[in-house]
């Protein structure tokens, strides 16, 4: 069973300083009919324009996930981390009994465009902490890449959920399988391109909430960049 959450279909700001997509419910925009898919919580798309970005703001008994499609963003917290965020790394900030952080686009020129990803924790009252890697691309040329997981496998950052992400660049033409066990659940977002989730379109920004399915074929038209969560 598939539900297609269509790019156009989502909650949408222009703040000047920040365009910003919203999945799922959050801040001003709220459908009771899209507050979340099992642990995923929130799933922004956000463009922030050269110099500006979010002063210092504080987070709790969340597990936060962000991805950088283009520019750099710069993260500072309460922990003492202050690091940038480049195309290609994958970040995640255990927000537990308490954390402040900023975030910030650098760049005098270019916009930061990136997706920011709220998942809800096993439990509350972790203790807070923050990760990040650099993962190598051609990991995931035509195949799956695991980003982030509860057990860390291939070297992926730990995130305090029953969750796996996975990421996959597909040049057109090829297509990717990825089967789901008993009982799981999973929602594939399209980063880039176009392709088909077991016969139906999806272009970009699109995305997928997946339930009672044990396979999955993901088809690219032309190249595309893609996003797979495997939940319970």
């Amino acid at each position: 069973m598939f539900t297609i959450r269509r790019a156009q279909d989502r909650g949408h700001a222009n703040h000047g300083w920040l365009k910003t997509h919203h999945t799922f419910s959050f801040a001003d925009y709220y459908d009771p009919a899209q507050m979340g898919f099992r642990s995923l919580r929130v799933i922004n798309e956000d463009v922030v324009a050269p110099g500006q970005g979010f002063g210092m703001h504080g987070h709790k008994d969340m597990e936060i996930v962000t991805y950088v499609l283009e520019g750099e963003l710069e993260h500072k917290d309460s922990m003492g981390n202050g690091e940038v965020l480049r195309p290609g790394e994958f970040q995640h900030m255990s927000a537990g009994t308490g954390i402040r952080h900023s975030e910030f686009n650098p760049s005098e020129l270019e916009s930061v465009h990136l997706y920011q990803i709220w998942l809800k924790p096993e439990k509350a009252g972790l203790a807070p902490s923050y990760s990040q890697k650099a993962f190598a691309i051609d990991g995931r040329q035509n195949r799956w890449q695991v980003v982030a997981s509860r057990d860390g496998r291939e070297g992926s950052l730990v995130i305090q959920q029953d969750a796996t992400i996975e990421l996959a660049n597909l040049s057109a033409g090829i297509s990717l399988e990825q089967h789901l066990a008993a009982g799981r659940h999973a929602w594939l977002q399209v980063l880039r391109g176009e392709l088909t989730l077991n016969g139906q379109p999806l272009g970009t920004s699109d995305g997928a909430a997946i339930s009672e399915e044990s396979r999955l074929t993901i088809a690219a038209e032309q190249p595309a960049e893609v996003m797979l969560f495997d939940m319970h």
